[in-house]
């Protein structure tokens, strides 16, 4: 017996039209250029530079009758140490009422506490007592 050939007919391809696609774009920022000065920049011949004043050497104060110089510390120093003194003052006194009110509520419950249990000793107690009679 002979095996029948099948030949599958497929449906014809559809006709799609192309869609155009056109790729993203986007504005890209534009910062100013940076001018970083070379390591070995000099100032032109007759020119001369400024005089720049900077103080390197901490205050003193000279205390005359003892003849003893004492070190002052910088205005950037005693700036931060007035603002942590301030910050450190304000907080204490915004905190203690509050800390103040939980403590006493935590005596409160601690000493009722502490009466319940005495009173339950003497009762173990007055009962003890009473049965030895």
């Amino acid at each position: 017996m002979k095996i029948p050939s099948i030949k599958p007919q497929l449906p014809k391809a559809l006709d799609i039209p192309s869609i155009p696609l056109e790729p993203p774009t986007a504005d890209m920022p534009v910062f100013p250029p940076i001018v970083i000065p070379p390591s070995n920049l000099e100032s032109p011949k007759g020119v001369e530079k400024e005089k720049e004043e900077v103080q390197t050497e901490q205050p003193k104060l000279t205390l005359p009758v003892i003849d003893i110089d004492l070190p002052l510390p910088t205005a950037e120093i005693v700036a931060t140490a007035t603002y942590a003194a301030v910050a450190a003052v304000a907080t204490t006194t915004l905190a203690t009422p509050f800390f103040d009110k939980i403590k006493k509520q935590v005596q409160k419950l601690l000493q009722k506490k502490v009466d319940k249990w005495k009173e339950q000793k003497k009762q173990k107690k007055s009962q003890k007592d009473s049965s030895v009679n």
